[in-house]
């Protein structure tokens, strides 16, 4: 029987591997407070540099810092070491190394995320991602302003990638218990560069990638990014990703008391989406007869070359700073995004074997099996329009320093999705069952089948949702002493949300309109205290909250009052979520190499539960523990390190009778991710990285067993190798391996375990850098 708490056993499976890593990050943190000053003073010295042999200096390789010291959120009224909360911020400079070019890429170096395969026309063509228990996808921003739409997210224009771990609905109003993650866009400086890279792959991959900046007298700049890709995956036959991108922009009063930067993206994607495999003879598989059958191919693919994911995205920023005083600017930021996804995809929905019904879908010979494919259509436009004002100031309270940010938002928010009809039949000559049925051969699947029908348009069922917000926000940072400080956030949210849905039924047909709408009010506040034993250390404790509405992450009202729709009705009251979270943080060898230490929990109340009788009530319970470690930095001046290791306990303790007690579904209880480089002489570098992710259950359920398809995703481990070579000042040649061991792994899994995503297999990638 397939366990859905089997990762307890699967965990045992690498206990030294992980008790190692444990223990090594660990043992590294006492070692900071006798490494360093016991009472506060300024920052160590930086340590003199080794001696190599004919150094080159490559300005701007991937050679750069990957330690952050601040976030770049105007939000922030402390450096990280001093902010008492766990947040990861990956740079662009370490996305290089690792040939990164996904936010999921990105999302690699930060342990405890999952990505989820999508239903239906979701797919895996965005960015569905879990943390710490619970779904993200909707707490996703791009420079502070809420990011919305169902794509996978580009790095050709972003600086760097912000994860902040536990509730954080005072930074940014309604959003997932688990936290947010913030991209920052690449801005014009005063300075002149011209940079670039050409990539090529075994997996028929292909990126281009440009960034020249270009000072305009003494105090303006215009920087241009660029980005060209015909990528495929390894593994994965006929998927394919490409794409184009721009991002010009301008800047205005660089070193000048008033400053103002126009920028403007626009990215284009044409893919051959990856509808998934069946979970037919994985370990854990099962089906209705019990049936063993071997695994299919992986690198099978099962949809379509008249497949199309087309996304659009187009976004326009303004961005005015002024310095009202020698501590004090204002910030207005204006932006206007919109995002279009298009999209057809066909992946395998069931097992069958012939068209005799369910009770004989099975036959004892595996060979005859065929899949059932279906064919998804899928049309959506988002569009937000957002004017944040912000102030942020730096003054004494008598001897006590005080930094303040406070600001004003206006946001809306559209979504609309249009129904769609069309999509065909996709069916191998000689299938059996209903004509109308996409069936294939379940071992040999062929793409180039014929489809018959193939007409798409509109059907006139069609959904649009809004939510306009105005908020009002201050956070502040009190230094009492050299020791001691304060933290605090509040944040005051009012919405409403509308939910018009047009259905068309009957015969003949009759249209109706269906609107509803909802509006609240919200309150979120975090307050923390800081201890600091040494200037180059804290130790904290803090409180941090979060709320989401009834439709706050979809845009989806509903008056149902019984059953799964009754979790969006607008009459239901918001979730709840509270994160405590103590921790440590240490900067060592002369503030090079950062360590952190946190344990937290979150405990989400209020949440709407549904019984066995299909009536909702507001008394679920759910909570998350864990210990989060990680390191980032340079441990001596050639050799460099990010690393983070995650260990979660998640239960339901308040549910419905089929939950009460069950783990949160995608929530690995352990997960490890670890990046390496060292610099040896002759100016070559070389690392490589390793990530861990324990199994983790599909369904949030208390029965130990599942009696069809695939009940849980197994724990794996992947390693990768990096090397370069700075063959002179403006050139540096790359070499990537992805998957050493060529890991056969689950990389997400569909909600009802039926179809996965296979792990992308082993590759090289090839880069050449230049800059001037």
């Amino acid at each position: 029987m397939a366990h859905i708490t089997s990762r307890k056993h699967t965990v045992a499976a690498a206990p030294q591997l992980k008790n190692a890593a444990l223990g090594l990050m660990i043992a590294a943190l006492p070692a900071a407070a006798l490494a360093q000053n016991t009472t506060p003073a300024a920052p160590a010295a930086a340590p003199k540099a080794e001696q190599q042999l004919a150094p080159v200096t490559v300005r701007g390789s991937s050679e750069s810092d990957i330690k952050a010291t601040t976030s770049a959120s105007p939000k922030a009224t402390a450096p990280l070491i001093d902010t008492p909360q766990t947040i990861t911020v990956v740079k662009k400079e370490l996305l290089d190394q690792q040939g990164a070019i996904t936010l999921q890429d990105a999302l690699r170096n930060t342990p405890g995320v999952t990505l989820l395969l999508g239903e239906g026309g979701n797919s895996n063509t965005k960015d569905n991602i879990f943390m710490r228990g619970f779904d993200t996808s909707g707490s996703i921003y791009s420079d502070g302003v809420r990011d919305l739409g169902g794509y996978v997210r580009d790095m050709f224009n972003i600086e760097q990638v912000e994860v902040v771990k536990g509730s954080s609905g005072s930074d940014y109003g309604r959003g997932a218990p688990s936290g947010s993650i913030n991209t920052v866009s690449k801005a014009p400086r005063a300075e002149n560069f011209q940079a670039g890279s050409a990539a090529v792959g075994t997996a028929d991959q292909y990126r281009v990638t440009g960034d020249i900046n270009q000072q305009i007298g003494a105090n303006a700049a215009v920087r241009l990014n660029l980005m060209g890709q015909s990528m495929g995956v390894a593994g994965r036959d006929e998927v394919k990703n490409e794409g184009w991108g721009i991002a010009p922009s301008v800047a205005f009063g660089l070193g000048t008391p008033t400053r103002f930067t126009l920028s403007y993206l626009h990215a284009e994607q044409d893919n051959v989406p990856d509808g998934g495999v069946p979970t037919v003879g994985l370990d854990g598989y099962r089906n209705a007869a019990g049936v063993r059958a071997s695994r299919v191919d992986p690198n099978n693919f099962y949809g379509s070359t008249s497949d199309y994911a087309k996304v659009q995205a187009d976004q326009l920023t303004l961005l005015l700073e002024h310095d009202l005083g020698p501590r004090t600017t204002l910030r207005n930021t204006t932006r206007a995004g919109r995002s279009v996804l298009d999209q057809l995809v066909t992946g395998p929905s069931a097992v069958v074997s012939d068209g005799s019904g369910a009770s004989a879908v099975f036959r004892l010979n595996p060979a005859t099996w065929e899949a059932s494919r279906s064919r998804q259509l899928r049309w959506q436009e988002n569009i937000i329009i957002t004017n944040q004002t912000n102030v942020n100031s730096v003054f004494n309270i008598g001897s006590m320093e005080n930094t303040l940010s406070t600001g004003v938002e206006f946001i809306y928010e559209e979504q609309t999705t249009r129904g769609l009809t069309g999509a065909g039949v996709h069916r191998s000559p000689g299938a059996t069952g209903s004509p109308n049925d996409s069936r294939t051969n379940l071992w040999n699947p062929r793409a180039n089948d014929p489809v018959t029908g193939m007409n798409v348009s509109r059907t006139g069922v069609d959904s649009k949702g809004d939510t306009f917000t105005v908020a009002l926000y201050a956070f502040d940072t009190l230094k009492i002493t050299d020791r001691w400080q304060v933290n605090g956030g509040l944040r005051f949210d009012r919405f409403t949300t509308s939910n018009t849905n047009v259905g068309i039924s009957g015969t003949p047909a009759v249209t109706t309109v269906t609107n509803i709408s909802g509006s609240d009010t919200l309150l979120t506040w975090k307050a923390g205290v800081l201890f600091k034993p040494a200037a180059n250390g804290s130790v904290y404790l803090s409180t941090a909250t979060s709320q989401q509405p009834p439709g706050g992450s979809s845009f989806a009202l509903s008056t149902a009052t019984t059953g799964n729709g009754a979790i969006n009705n607008p009459s239901m009251d918001p979730s709840k979520a509270t994160t405590h979270e103590l921790g440590t943080k240490w900067d060592l060898f002369g503030d090079k190499l950062a360590l952190t230490a946190a344990i937290y929990n979150t405990e989400v109340t209020n949440d709407t539960s549904v019984d066995i009788n299909g009536v909702a009530t507001q008394y679920g319970k759910k909570t998350v523990k864990g210990v989060e470690l990680g390191a980032v930095g340079y441990i001596t001046n050639n050799w460099s390190v990010s690393t983070g290791l995650a260990h979660m306990k998640t239960d339901v303790e308040e549910g419905s009778a089929g939950q009460q007690g069950a783990n949160l579904n995608w929530s690995p209880e352990w997960s490890f991710t670890a990046w390496t480089t060292y610099r040896l002489p002759f100016n070559i570098t070389i690392g490589g990285g390793a990530r861990y992710m324990d199994s983790t259950s599909r369904s949030v359920s208390n029965s130990v067993t599942s009696t069809t398809n695939m009940a849980y995703t197994e724990e794996y481990w992947v390693f990768d190798a990096y090397a370069a070579y700075a063959v002179n000042r403006n050139l540096t040649l790359q070499l990537n391996l992805y998957n050493l061991a060529d890991e056969r792994y689950i990389a997400n899994l569909n909600n009802n375990g039926g179809r996965y995503t296979p792990g992308a297999g082993r590759s090289a990638l090839l880069t050449a850098n230049v800059k001037f």
